[in-house]
């Protein structure tokens, strides 16, 4: 059978659909909202900060991307909920869910305080099962589809010292998405992913990046890459896991991480 050229001219067009994007004020988030309204789709942000939130869709907007915001925590129903509707409220639909929220605190397990690893298991395992749970079930009621990505990490099957919270939630993501998949994408065409990032530049980590530092140097010995990661480099893989391309994948943890789960 052959391939019709509309097809692959149409396989990684994703103008007009709508994407909500949750951590959209850090580093990750905002290259991909830029990503995705550069690419033609209707961009709502959202984060904790109402100020850093209307300052991104400025921001956007001057640069002819069609954008929304609604602020509010990730981790709570109620916003979750608001935060939802007001996407719907703004564009009519939602097409396209993409969960950059998240946060760690890097400690060892005798010294962590239970309240501190329930607030990372907060801010990255359950408010990303409540953007998938209000979020879903918006593109289930349309019944037209719809496309999630989750952020998890390479550290979702690597443990690191002081990381049993970061690590032990990330892993939650991955199967999260597994199970979402299995639940959603035959019954309702829905695909359900997660990129994987290693350590990219952000103001948390950019003392990371210094070539002479000893940090930077280990790093470097475990990625073929040759380099760490930027926030741009995970546009792409988000335009495709958005798109018609990548509409028999499902259920995948996609390795964006500069080749470290290769070595």
């Amino acid at each position: 059978m052959a391939v019709e050229k509309q097809f692959v001219n149409n396989l990684f067009d994703v103008k007009g659909k709508v994407a909500l994007i949750t951590g959209a004020t850090g580093a990750l988030g905002k290259a991909v909202a830029f990503g995705y309204g550069h690419a033609g789709m209707k961009v709502m942000v959202t984060g904790r900060g109402d100020a850093k939130c209307k300052a991104l869709c400025d921001e956007l907007e001057a640069a002819g991307i069609e954008c929304g915001y609604s602020a509010g925590e990730p981790s709570v129903e109620a916003d979750v909920i608001r935060i939802v509707n007001d996407t719907v409220a703004k564009f009519g639909e939602i097409n396209v869910l993409f969960t950059a929220a998240g946060y760690n605190h890097a400690q060892p397990i005798i010294e962590q305080e239970l309240e501190e690893w329930k607030k990372i298991m907060d801010s990255d395992v359950q408010a990303t099962w409540l953007f998938c749970k209000y979020a879903g079930k918006k593109m289930i009621d349309q019944g037209k589809g719809g496309k999630v990505i989750l952020v998890s990490s390479a550290r979702s099957k690597m443990g690191m010292a002081g990381y049993t919270g970061y690590c032990t939630a990330k892993a939650g993501i991955d199967l999260m998405a597994q199970s979402l998949a299995c639940e959603w994408t035959a019954k309702y065409k829905i695909n359900v992913n997660t990129i994987n990032p290693t350590v990219f530049r952000s103001e948390l980590t950019e003392w990371m990046f210094d070539p002479e530092s000893n940090v930077y140097q280990n790093f470097l010995r475990r990625l073929p890459a040759g380099r760490l990661g930027e926030p741009e480099d995970f546009v792409g893989p988000s335009i495709f896991l958005a798109s018609g391309a990548s509409d028999f994948m499902t259920g995948a943890n996609v390795a964006t991480e500069g080749g470290y789960w290769a070595n």
